[in-house]
């Protein structure tokens, strides 16, 4: 299934600027795995000991896929889109 992962501006350094990365995937997991083996440089900015970072939000669509009955292993579907929301922390 072709679905979309789109990309946050701070992790962009990692992906060539790219917004949105189109995989052909049948999960969230194998989406994740396979944004890694196109961009390396993002697995430690995502994942810890190969699970997601706690700062690290994943949606699909627009549910949290902590959510979800399968979690990461919630299927997908043609036209799906995946976002990669991390937790930023600031204040005055």
């Amino acid at each position: 299934m072709k679905v979309k992962i789109a990309i946050p501006t701070p992790l962009r350094t990692y992906t060539n600027n790219t917004k949105k990365i189109e995989v052909d995937v049948e999960s969230v997991a194998m989406a994740l795995k396979q944004l890694i083996v196109e961009y390396p440089k993002l697995e430690t900015h995502l994942f810890e000991n190969d699970i997601i970072r706690s700062y690290v939000n994943i949606y699909l669509n627009d549910d949290d896929v902590r959510y979800l009955d399968k979690q990461y292993e919630t299927t997908v579907v043609s036209g799906d889109t995946i976002s990669i929301i991390p937790s930023i922390a600031g204040g005055l």
